[in-house]
């Protein structure tokens, strides 16, 4: 029940409708005994830097920060913990002091899902589809464990950036090539047993869900291993491709999961029981 003693933490993003975060985190908080309520807070870009000083004044405990705004947030904040600040994206904002220090767990919540299906991670190649703030995150969870990893992006350059930030950080790491969205098929078929990973929007419920970051009829390579962001519908397009074609394949879900308990404990300083939040979503 809320009341005067009520601590509050949210989601900030835009939109937020479709997100299963305060579900997640208000079932986590209740299974722990906190009195911590949980909401979404859709904020407009221009209005990014306000909402997040807002956060002080209204005695927030801290929020997680989803798109548009992971990588707009850091130059807002008065510290960034060093996994963050390399990646070059936040989703994860604690407030105390009177300052905004932010973190990243997207990157350790898809490495533990990952590892899930026993994937052979180091040398193993692997495709990023996307260079947003969860394909940073992915990119440099990948060589950590040290993956050879191409990336394309709808705009290459931003392939090309992300490649250029993150190997600089990584100075034995092999990142081969960059490329086009529309040069997936050509790029993956050049991967020995390759792992696909679409960090892109293309798929996730509404205007998006009928398309797909693989081309209609192209080839999946020998072996490949489909790893889908998106978690919802729980089968994008993307994945059906793959499936059809005979490859395993993955949704986002465990990622969302486990990026999620690793926030609430960044937050609150309680590990939470994952299984409690998987089962607050239907997982």
């Amino acid at each position: 029940m809320i009341d005067g003693k009520t601590r509050l933490m949210g989601l900030i993003g835009y939109p937020v409708a479709h997100t299963l975060s305060p579900a997640m985190h208000n079932a986590a908080a209740a299974a722990l005994g906190l009195n911590v309520t949980y909401v979404p807070l859709s904020v407009a870009p221009e209005r990014l830097p306000d909402a997040l000083r807002g956060l002080i004044a209204l005695g927030f405990r801290g929020v997680n920060v989803t798109v548009p705004h992971k990588e707009a947030v850091l130059p807002q904040l008065d510290a960034i913990f060093p996994a963050a600040r390399v990646i070059g994206a936040v989703n994860t904002i604690v407030v105390g002091d009177g300052r905004l220090t932010g973190f990243n767990t997207d990157w350790s919540g898809f490495l533990s899902d990952l590892e899930r299906y026993r994937l052979a991670l180091y040398g193993r190649d692997c495709l990023v589809l996307g260079a947003g703030g969860s394909a940073r995150a992915v990119v440099y969870a990948l060589l950590r464990r040290g993956s050879r990893v191409t990336v394309a992006a709808r705009r290459p350059e931003q392939a090309q950036r992300l490649a250029a930030e993150l190997g600089a950080a990584f100075p034995d790491a092999t990142l081969p090539a960059t490329g086009s969205l529309d040069d997936v098929a050509r790029l993956a078929a050049l991967l020995d047993e390759p792992i696909l990973i679409n960090a892109t929007p293309l798929g996730m419920a509404g205007e998006r869900s009928e398309r797909s970051p693989w081309p209609d009829g192209a080839p999946f390579p020998p072996g490949a291993f489909v790893y889908d962001l998106v978690y919802t519908p729980r089968e994008t397009r993307f994945m059906a491709q793959a499936r059809a074609a005979g490859r395993q394949t993955a949704n986002g879900l465990g990622m969302l999961v486990g990026q999620a308990a690793e926030a609430f404990e960044v937050l609150t300083g309680r590990r939470p029981d994952p299984a409690v939040m998987r089962q607050a979503i239907g997982g």
